[in-house]
């Protein structure tokens, strides 16, 4: 035990380490908060389609060389969100159908442009990257690390102050409308604040694995606890260390991180499971 925290304490003294584990803290947090709320909505597959419309515009913007991709790729994937999730009821083409259609087209095409007009010597390995995430936790520069910030602290705050509204239009959307709150405009807001989170979450994950920080921590806590609010504050808590878990294990084990992760919240949500088979019993 003390060799393992000596290592970790002098691991602790490289800059990229602390970008790792801040990144980490933060995109799960953002990920727990928004995922009670897609979950209870039935929308937790939109991690998934957004990450690969995300996926698609990255490729778009390797090919035109950008130096700094986030404002296109935050962009596409900001519009494709508010088409799947503001449009709510009224949109002619089903949800779940849309989001199949915006997922598979965005990865198969964003796979196409990469290879047809990709001048990588490395496109494989470039691929893995972005959809499984980095190997390395080297590559998160300090420009990510502080617009991550910045951009957790905007869903944070927007989260806390609109808290009841999410609630109402979360478990029923008529009856909020009915009482006077602007449904569409919250589930608006949720598009734009989820596909942000999606976007910082690339870096650290890859797009095939976003969906897992959506999902496992808000299905974890819902084993144990039943109100929203509680299940809310547990679901941050399990996937804030489950992140940090995960970030220190591929740090020590030299595992891939956004792999790790996942993992992580696996082992997590099956404990819950079993946890809340046996307070059942």
């Amino acid at each position: 035990m003390a060799l393992l925290i000596e290592k970790l304490a002098q691991y602790w003294s490289y800059p990229f380490v602390r970008y790792a584990l801040v990144v980490g803290v933060l995109v799960a947090l953002c990920s727990s908060l928004l995922g009670v709320t897609l979950v209870l909505k039935r929308f937790s597959f939109i991690g998934d389609g957004l990450s690969h419309v995300a996926f698609g515009a990255m490729s778009v913007a390797s090919v035109l060389n950008l130096t700094n991709d986030m404002p296109l790729v935050m962009g596409i994937t900001v519009l494709c969100a508010i088409l799947l999730l503001g449009t709510g009821r009224n949109a002619r083409i089903n949800g779940d159908a849309a989001m199949a259609m915006f997922s598979v087209g965005a990865l198969a095409v964003g796979y196409l442009i990469m290879n047809v007009f990709s001048t990588s010597a490395n496109l494989t390995g470039d691929v893995c990257t972005t959809l499984f995430g980095s190997t390395s936790i080297l590559t998160l520069t300090k420009t990510k690390v502080w617009m991550c910030v910045a951009l957790s602290v905007v869903v944070v705050l927007l989260y806390i102050f609109f808290y009841h509204k999410i609630f109402a239009v979360t478990f029923d959307e008529s009856f909020a409308s009915a009482t006077g709150i602007r449904a569409k405009e919250y589930n608006l807001i949720l598009a734009v604040v989820t596909a942000v989170v999606i976007v910082m979450a690339m870096n650290l994950v890859g797009s095939l694995l976003i969906s897992a920080l959506v999902i496992f921590p808000a299905m974890a806590a819902m084993r144990l606890f039943k109100s929203f609010r509680t299940v809310t504050i547990f679901a941050a808590v399990f996937s804030v260390f489950c992140a940090t878990a995960g970030i220190l294990t591929s740090i020590l084990a030299g595992t891939p991180v956004g792999a790790t992760i996942v993992t992580a919240d696996i082992l997590l949500f099956a404990l819950c499971t079993l946890v809340g088979w046996l307070r059942r019993r």
